[in-house]
């Protein structure tokens, strides 16, 4: 696609999302709400619009029925992003027969340099369960901001402008089957604690 098709198509996308009210809510569930207070935030209905590695449109009703677990970060990240992503394929694993009632997603922060190709190959790596999003910069941005991931540029003074790193909010944000905010995972909490919370949801949502 040339660049006046992609800034169209990132306009069409932009449009959509006001439209179908990025804005976050804050109408949850008591046990949502518990949640958010341990861990000293509002309550906070994450949304967002992006594009999948193969360039199709892809949003927070997408996966209605299944848990969404999200994870931000990019692929040229030395440690916290491997680390991060190695987590969640062992979290799958420990999931067995119920780890397909959860899509894992790695949003990237770093859209300018995270090509699709790249970024699917990156995620395969890991597990091919694992569903790489990327967008435009300002799609990125609502994205991350809705999940209450904070990330900017770090460079070196003097580098070359596509020298640089990026710092962003390392961890995982659970959503329930309705998209709403259930838990955040700190960074290295481990694959096993987190999946028996996930069995845990799973089991009170079968109830």
């Amino acid at each position: 696609m040339n660049p006046a098709g992609q800034m169209r198509c990132s306009h069409m996308l932009l449009a959509a999302l006001l439209a179908a009210g990025f804005a976050p809510l804050t109408v949850l569930s008591a046990d949502a709400r518990h949640e958010a207070a341990a861990a000293d935030i509002q309550p906070f209905l994450p949304r967002y619009l992006l594009m999948d590695v193969q360039g199709r449109a892809v949003n927070h009703e997408d996966f209605r029925g299944r848990f969404q677990l999200v994870s931000f970060g990019f692929i040229s990240c030395p440690d916290v992003c491997p680390t991060t992503l190695l987590e969640v394929r062992q979290l799958l694993e420990a999931l067995g027969d119920k780890a397909g009632r959860v899509q894992a997603i790695f949003i990237t922060v770093d859209p300018e340099r995270d090509t699709r190709e790249v970024l699917r190959d990156y995620t395969a790596a890991f597990d091919k369960r694992i569903l790489g999003l990327t967008g435009s910069p300002e799609l990125v941005r609502r994205a991350a901001e809705s999940f209450r991931i904070q990330y900017e540029k770090v460079r070196e003074p003097g580098a070359a402008a596509d020298n640089y790193t990026m710092n962003h909010t390392a961890g995982m944000v659970l959503l329930d089957p309705r998209g709403r905010f259930v838990a955040r995972f700190g960074y290295g909490m481990g694959a096993r604690e987190m999946a028996e919370r996930i069995l845990a949801e799973i089991g009170a949502e079968q109830r």
